[in-house]
């Protein structure tokens, strides 16, 4: 009992030391270390669900995780006084961000802006720019953070890391392939991706992962790590590439 005693005791200077490194920003943050813990944990229980079966590329998630963990954790508590303030508050318990919900699905209300988004993206398209996604299925909407991995040579398409290639008009033009089995199971109850133009309402959707049915509000989703990962490159003053 005494040895049980002395391990369980050992548990939470272990965590700490994991998630925190001398001189880090953040590392002696209070709740620095229970965001870690909650990101950590929901990345955990996704990859052991997403039924990867390339062993290598397991590893290599795996091997990213404390890297991109403690940089999220590290950008969710300086929010407040960073030089690139969201309208997003920090839910360190469970390490996502949380925003009021608006009644509709704020994507909804700029499916008809198609010319200003054409020469939005026409202007501002760059490699790795974090854009929103409208997602359709048969449960309702919800809006997906992505970003540009490619822009064609005449600037009038893109290509997304998650969602494939885009026309400037936000009409999806083909897919990626799909990753592992969670995202093919997710994609078969897809119906529409239409690539939005960034604004405050927007982009702060998609960040809290809220979703809405046809009728009313749905629960919030979590977002992936990679989502998590891309809410902290956001540019909140103008939605152009953020520069570091």
């Amino acid at each position: 009992m005494a040895s049980g005693d002395k391990l369980s005791h050992s548990l939470p200077n272990s965590q700490v030391g994991f998630f925190s490194e001398a001189g880090e920003l953040g590392g002696s943050h209070p709740q620095f270390n229970e965001i870690c813990t909650a990101l950590y944990e929901r990345e955990i229980v996704s990859l052991a669900h997403s039924g990867i079966k390339n062993l290598s590329l397991l590893k290599r998630r795996m091997g990213g995780l404390p890297y991109h963990v403690k940089a999220i954790a590290r950008y969710m508590i300086s929010n407040g006084i960073a030089n690139n303030p969201s309208p997003l508050k920090t839910d360190t318990h469970n390490g996502s961000w949380y925003a009021k919900q608006s009644a509709k699905c704020p994507g909804i209300n700029h499916l008809d802006d198609v010319e200003k988004r054409e020469a939005w993206y026409r202007k501002n398209a760059r490699y790795g720019l974090v854009v929103p996604v409208l997602i359709l299925n048969m449960e309702g909407s919800h809006i997906e953070l992505d970003s540009i991995d490619m822009v064609n040579q005449d600037n009038t398409q893109l290509h997304l890391n998650k969602n494939g290639w885009f026309a400037n008009t936000g009409e999806c033009i083909s897919s990626t392939p799909l990753r592992d089995e969670m995202e093919a199971a997710t994609a078969l109850s897809v119906q529409n991706k239409i690539l939005l133009r960034p604004s405050k309402s927007i982009m702060t959707a998609a960040c809290c992962g809220h979703a809405w049915s046809f009728k009313s509000k749905r629960s919030p989703r979590a977002l992936s790590l990679r989502e998590m990962r891309l809410s902290t490159q956001i540019n909140w003053k103008n939605f152009t590439l953020l520069n570091r």
